[in-house]
């Protein structure tokens, strides 16, 4: 027996342990049964998660205070999920948006408000007076030309109309009032639709785009309605029902390709339930592989199910504990200290597997004797297991402090559970292994061909020592090239559609979510802001209530007045002396004669391609059955009296407005009750780069310091966070310095323990400048943890050269310290196979980590024990 000694109370205390296991083997098991099952009660009666993200930082941070201001100001812009809804044609867009918004109102259990920004009587009223003065004098212009189409069209808006204004269009060719080439694409557009009647589908007609001859922008296609949800914060996804309940809306409304409507569903709350959902997804899948992974492992570490089955009974209770831990510390998990589950499969194993390999070693030397082996284990191995636990632990520990409460909770449960982890692996995993009988071990514990390479180290310690020092030279020039994403929309899955659909927003200044918004003191001050912010190279546009009031309203309205007197009457008369109901027989005849019309007026004209197209799918469903008209119906005439219908409403503007005559609710989304005004600022550069938000949301900040939105909250969060880690690392590093003194007495020992990781450190950063990934706000865990890791990995050498031994890599020692990385690669190993991107990147950073870690141990500490750590004479 070799006893490594950090100190005689450690060895004492660990002794006692194990040997207070080994006598009453039975009531410790009983006992560890007891509190397991007590804790796993209390997990699954009371197992809750809080997912508010925005609980996860202080209020008292300058910025959540800024974003508490804001949200008290304008609390109906909280917590929304939108529905962007897309349509073939702005009117199709605006019967679905306003079906999909009739259907939500009637929910208030699940809905606390409904709305749709921009629509409403008023906007209808007013829409030609928002277009741009030349558009609108192109727009005006277009219509009193169209005036004897409209006319014909009011009078009998059914496809008998449509057909007879097909009639006129012809005639109108024939005595060279239009020409050809102008019909080209209103008839090709008319074509389109036929032809998809005939195949048995709808294709609405945009009758706007027909009669002012001008395609709809992307903006005009797509409308929106803004929903604030009840919320339940207690479940995982908290805003699950409401999403399900809108979903389950569109489809009985039909709202549906097929019908030439896309609904997505995306805001803040779907953004959170979807990557909540996803975790939940990634967490079954990496937990199942995790513990498959590691029952492998243990099978070639310990080789019998008698050793395995104890090893994985005491991990199991530890996890059940350290759960209920958690929830009697903190009453619910959050999206971050959830976590811990992995973290301890991964890191608590490794002190089981410890000493389950270093008790085969003792049990080859001491042959049949099982309890003494135990206890020889106990003696030898436990009191470096006990540094480890406590490194690890003091790393998670270190978490505790920082102003981030995600982690800050995750690192008081984690490092609880290396401490649950220590104790179970002296008491209940030597006691299971005394009541499962643990099979003795014929063969020696250990790796020989390790024992040649260290010698071969041992000989060039000297080339060894200097080849690192100028690794670490290397890995540290290039530190300033080390990445940080601070966007945590990159953390999501871009699968999603509420991931894909945001990004999509991003796109077109009018709608991108990167805003800031600004608290001025009244309506003059937020507009004299904005004025100032808009001459930024970085502001693409300033809005404030003032940006609802059109300019040029007097010339816009003379424009309008005069349209109004030439088209007001004939579509008054029209209307007046509407035309009674058509048979399908008469619509039959009708479009026959249009497309007769119209063949006749193409024919020999090869600039009338789609005149003649639109002629020959018009026949076809003449002469189809009526389901083909009834298509054709459905895709024509909604859109053409709402198009009638506007056009009425928008010609009957007399007077101007002013902001006090707009809405009410979208006043309330401009002006706070006691008078204060907001003022939205959107980027120039619409790209979503991290450089660009940051310039953008400084430049902005430089002007009004009190700006706050999601490129601020980033910065700001991840500043947060990164000082959080940053302190947490600092902390580490001392708690471990200061436990390695304590233990090993010994400064060479403590530096020459401290070398390795800090060469290890340097390493994974270096690797992720070079490659990847970017350190983001999940990954960046990996890094105070690293200490403890680390120090866990090479304290049971450092402990074994100062107990005596001088062959270390050939010994048991070895093959516990490989399994155990091991069984710890499997557990962090399969996050990367996460559909979670940041999850996948925490598992991409944890393994690499480990990786160099293993590597700095097992090459160069070895080298520098023997080079500084000669006993001293």
């Amino acid at each position: 027996m070799n006893p490594e000694r950090p100190g005689p109370l450690l060895e004492r205390l660990c002794t006692a342990l194990v040997g207070f296991a080994c006598r009453r083997p039975r009531a410790v098991a009983l006992a560890c049964l007891v509190l397991v099952l007590a804790g796993g009660l209390h997990l699954v009666r009371n197992f809750a998660m809080d997912t508010d993200v925005v609980k996860l930082f202080p209020p008292d941070l300058p910025w959540r205070q800024t974003e508490e201001a804001l949200s008290a100001a304008f609390p109906q812009r909280e917590d929304l999920i939108v529905a962007v809804v897309d349509g073939v044609t702005p009117d199709v867009a605006e019967r679905a948006s306003a079906a999909l918004d009739s259907a939500l109102r009637a929910r208030p259990e699940l809905f606390r408000s409904v709305r749709r920004p921009g629509a409403g009587a008023f906007f209808r009223r007013h829409a030609l007076l928002y277009l741009p003065l030349e558009e609108l004098r192109a727009t005006t212009e277009r219509l009193i030309e169209a005036q004897p189409l409209l006319g014909t069209l009011a009078a009998d808006p059914t496809l008998r109309g449509v057909a007879h204004a097909l009639d006129l269009m012809a005639e109108g060719v024939a005595r060279g009032e239009t020409t050809l080439a102008s019909l080209d694409r209103p008839l090709g557009a008319l074509a389109r639709s036929a032809e998809a009647a005939r195949a048995g589908r709808v294709a609405p007609l945009d009758w706007t785009a027909l009669l002012t001859d001008r395609p709809p922008s992307r903006l005009a296609l797509r409308r929106f309605v803004l929903v604030q949800p009840v919320l339940d914060f207690s479940a995982l996804s908290p805003g699950a029902a409401a999403t399900e309940a809108i979903r389950a809306e569109i489809a009985r409304l039909g709202l549906t390709e097929d019908a030439g409507v896309r609904v997505r569903l995306t805001g803040p709350v779907v953004l959170s339930d979807d990557e909540f959902a996803t975790l939940g997804e990634s967490a079954t899948l990496t937990t199942a592989l995790s513990i498959a992974f590691e029952a492998a492992l243990l099978f070639l570490a310990l080789r019998s199910v008698r050793v395995i089955a104890p090893v994985l009974l005491t991990v199991l209770a530890g996890l059940v504990l350290t759960g209920a831990f958690g929830l009697l510390a903190f009453g619910a998990f959050n999206l971050l200290s959830v976590a811990f589950a992995v973290l301890f499969i991964g890191l608590g194993e490794d002190l089981t597997a410890q000493y389950a390999v270093r008790y085969r070693e003792e049990r080859h030397l001491l042959g049949d004797r099982l309890e003494e082996a135990l206890r020889a284990t106990g003696h030898s191995a436990g009191p470096a297991m006990l540094l480890a636990a406590l490194a690890i632990a003091g790393s998670f520990f270190a978490l505790a402090p920082g102003e981030f409460r995600g982690v800050s909770e995750l690192g008081v449960i984690a490092g609880t559970g290396m401490l649950v982890g220590w104790l179970l692996s002296l008491t209940l995993l030597p006691a299971l292994l005394l009541l499962f009988r643990a099979p003795g071990e014929a063969e020696p514990i250990g790796f020989a061909v390790l024992g040649r390479i260290e010698a071969a180290l041992v000989r060039r310690a000297r080339a060894v020592v200097t080849a690192a020092l100028l690794l670490a030279l290397g890995c540290l020039a290039l530190l300033p090239r080390v990445p940080f994403d601070f966007n945590p929309m990159n953390l999501r899955d871009a699968r999603k559609e509420s991931v894909a659909t945001i990004r999509d927003l991003m796109r077109d200044i009018e709608t991108t979510p990167n805003t800031l918004d600004v608290l001025a003191p009244s309506l003059e001050a937020a507009a004299a802001l904005a004025a100032r912010l808009e001459a930024l190279p970085e502001v693409g546009q300033a809005r404030t209530l003032l940006s609802f009031v059109p300019a040029d309203q007097e010339e816009k309205l003379a424009l309008i007045a005069d349209a109004a007197s030439l088209l007001g009457p004939s579509l008054a008369a029209a209307e007046a002396a509407a035309a009674p109901p058509a048979t399908d027989a008469a619509v039959a005849r009708a479009l026959a004669a249009a497309s007769e019309a119209l063949a006749r007026a193409a024919r020999g004209r090869g600039e009338a391609a789609n005149v003649a197209r639109a002629a020959a799918a018009l026949r076809a469903v003449a002469e189809g059955p009526p389901e083909g008209r009834a298509r054709l119906a459905a895709a024509l005439l909604p859109g053409l009296r709402d198009t009638l219908d506007r056009l009425a409403e928008a010609l009957a503007v007399t007077e101007p407005f002013g902001p006090e005559d707009l809405p009410p609710d979208l006043r309330r989304d401009w002006l706070t009750p006691d008078g204060r005004a907001r003022v939205e600022v959107a980027p120039r550069d619409l790209s979503d780069d991290n450089r660009v938000l940051r310039r953008f949301a400084r430049a902005v900040q430089a002007v009004a310091p009190e700006a706050s939105g999601p490129p601020v909250s980033m910065l700001e969060a991840s500043a947060s966070i990164l000082r959080s880690f940053l302190q947490a690392g600092a902390f580490a590093l001392a708690l471990v310095t200061a436990l390695l003194l304590a233990a090993l007495r010994d400064l060479r020992l403590v530096v020459l323990a401290l070398a390795p990781l800090g060469l290890a450190g340097l390493m994974t950063l270096a690797i992720t400048a070079l490659f990847g990934p970017a350190l983001n706000l999940a990954n960046i865990i990996a890094l105070p943890l690293l200490f403890g890791i680390g120090v866990a990995f090479d304290v049971y050498y450092v402990a074994a050269w100062k107990a005596g031994r001088r062959s270390l890599l050939a010994t048991g020692l070895t093959r516990a310290v490989l399994f155990s990385t091991l069984t710890t690669f499997g557990a962090f190993g399969t996050l990367i196979l996460s559909s979670h991107p940041g999850t996948a990147s925490m598992g991409v950073l944890l393994t690499l980590s480990l990786a160099c870690i293993l590597l700095a141990v097992l090459v160069t500490l070895p080298p520098m024990l023997r080079l500084f750590a000669r006993p001293r004479r």
